[in-house]
């Protein structure tokens, strides 16, 4: 579904592909209250950021929680409208509201029949640590 696909740029009409990379819980990372999704646009690294409130939301509306699949495909359909829609500018960066993240996850449920049947999300590579596929390194952690 969205955790790796292909879409049209509004404005240049170049093809893009948009691949999953990880899913990083921003509090320790950010000092953000968000889970941000990365994804690779043509290689070039895309966070989506959902704010952790939008997990509590989503509980206390439906009962159902929004699941790491689940929140993956959310932002990868979000990123996909903002490339046709026009409003991918090149940005690295991208903050859902609340509201955003539950109307893109319940039309990624609808699209999908069921939470179940979400596609799994790909390993990276199983020769290299995702820190390092990521380029994400504490402070003193050794660099393979």
């Amino acid at each position: 579904m969205y955790e790796d696909f292909r879409v049209t740029d509004r404005w240049t009409g170049e093809d893009l592909r948009c691949e999953w990379k990880g899913t990083i819980v921003a509090i320790a990372t950010r000092h953000a209250d968000a889970t941000d999704i990365r994804f690779a646009v043509n290689g070039r690294p895309v966070w989506i950021a959902m704010p952790n409130l939008a997990w509590v939301e989503q509980k206390r509306r439906t009962g159902y929680v929004i699941t790491d699949y689940l929140a993956a495909q959310t932002a990868g359909r979000y990123l996909q409208h903002a490339i046709r829609s026009g409003y991918d500018n090149g940005r690295e960066m991208y903050t859902m509201t609340v509201d955003e993240v539950l109307e893109h996850a319940n039309a990624v449920v609808k699209e999908a029949g069921r939470t179940d049947h979400l596609p799994s999300l790909p390993v990276i590579n199983p020769d290299i640590r995702p820190e390092d596929e990521m380029g994400i390194h504490l402070p003193g952690e050794p660099v393979a």
